[in-house]
């Protein structure tokens, strides 16, 4: 959820504008580095697409009004001086005007961190019950339910493995992951602690 409060940044330190980091919301890649004026603010919060003031043309300009590479907001945050920005952003094809993912010529791969969104969706499900939501089910039956769903998940991946569907296997790979997801979330313990384990076991 987009929240966002224009009037605490300050534009006044240069010149009316501040400085604008763009970073992918999935990977956590920095695609790249803009500048905005109050007015590329307000059209990027109505209209849902970045737009930066361009210092050489000095105009307007929506990230993708060319190439139809637009970046799509998801979130905004104000660092502590309230003179940069932080943009959450889902880009539609490569950000950079070489035709690179990024401005830093890096490949904009690695989804890893959809995992920690996901976890927040689940425990949501968890805190705010849904009678329409499978994932509120699981919790409503309790930690043998959701470890026998871990069981059940982890045989049939096993199972796949034996065969040459990556496909399915793929299928079920994911299904592993969501209820491995959702028996963390059910001992009350955070994704981020098992990582802890692996970076210990890693040194």
């Amino acid at each position: 959820m987009l929240e966002f409060e224009l009037k605490n940044v300050d534009f006044g330190k240069n010149n009316g504008l501040v400085p604008a980091i763009i970073q992918d919301e999935v990977t956590q890649k920095v695609l790249m580095l803009g500048y905005m004026n109050q007015e590329a603010l307000d059209k990027t919060l109505k209209e849902k697409k970045v737009t930066f003031f361009s210092r050489t043309k000095n105009r307007l300009w929506t990230k993708g009004e060319t190439s139809g590479h637009f970046l799509y907001l998801k979130s905004i945050s104000l660092d502590c001086d309230q003179d940069a920005l932080l943009i959450k952003v889902t880009p539609d094809g490569p950000t950079c005007h070489t035709g690179t993912d990024t401005c830093w010529n890096e490949e904009n791969h690695g989804k890893i961190y959809f995992l920690q969104q996901l976890s927040n969706v689940i425990k949501s499900r968890k805190n705010n019950p849904d009678e329409k939501s499978y994932t509120s089910s699981l919790f409503a039956k309790g930690t043998n339910k959701v470890a026998q769903k871990v069981g059940e998940e982890a045989v049939e991946l096993v199972i796949e493995a034996m065969d040459n569907n990556d496909e399915l296997f793929k299928n079920e790979a994911a299904d592993l992951l969501f209820h491995l997801l959702v028996l963390l979330e059910q001992k009350n313990i955070e994704l981020d602690e098992v990582l802890d384990v692996l970076i210990k076991r890693h040194k």
